[in-house]
């Protein structure tokens, strides 16, 4: 479990035990009520913690189908392929996820790190080599 999800988790967990301390306090109708938002809040909590790995999964391939139509536009000649952080992954959490990275069939041993935060709005946010001799990065994007 990543460090993220243990402050979630606490911090879940610490408002539950304040609703059900405020809960404990009162009396008849209130009592039931403060429990009631306490077990909803859980429940909802449950969820959220359930599906957002889908939702990051579903984000990521919207700014894929972005940054690709950006790519057609910018370079129309060339061919790449994409990769993604294994956000589900052990090992990988600690990584953002919303970072695509791409290798031009021209540049194999670059990847681009590319940022996509809307339809229009993308950025070149870093790239990575494998061959540290290379020096002439002709994908590279200034600002």
């Amino acid at each position: 479990m990543h460090p993220t999800e243990i402050i979630e988790l606490m911090i879940v967990g610490g408002v539950l035990l304040v609703i059900l301390f405020v809960s404990s306090l009162l009396k008849g109708k209130w009592r039931k009520i403060i429990q009631g938002l306490a077990v909803t809040s859980l429940i909802a909590f449950g969820i959220i913690y359930a599906v957002r790995p889908s939702w990051i999964d579903l984000q990521i391939e919207n700014k894929i189908g972005y940054l690709d139509i950006y790519l057609k536009e910018q370079y129309p000649e060339e061919t790449w392929e994409f990769s993604t952080v294994h956000h589900r992954v052990d090992g990988y959490k600690h990584m953002n996820p919303y970072y695509i990275g791409v290798k031009f069939g021209t540049e194999p041993e670059v990847e681009y790190k590319y940022f996509v935060r809307k339809k229009d709005d993308i950025i070149q946010a870093g790239y990575s080599v494998i061959n540290e001799l290379q020096s002439e990065l002709s994908h590279l994007e200034e600002e």
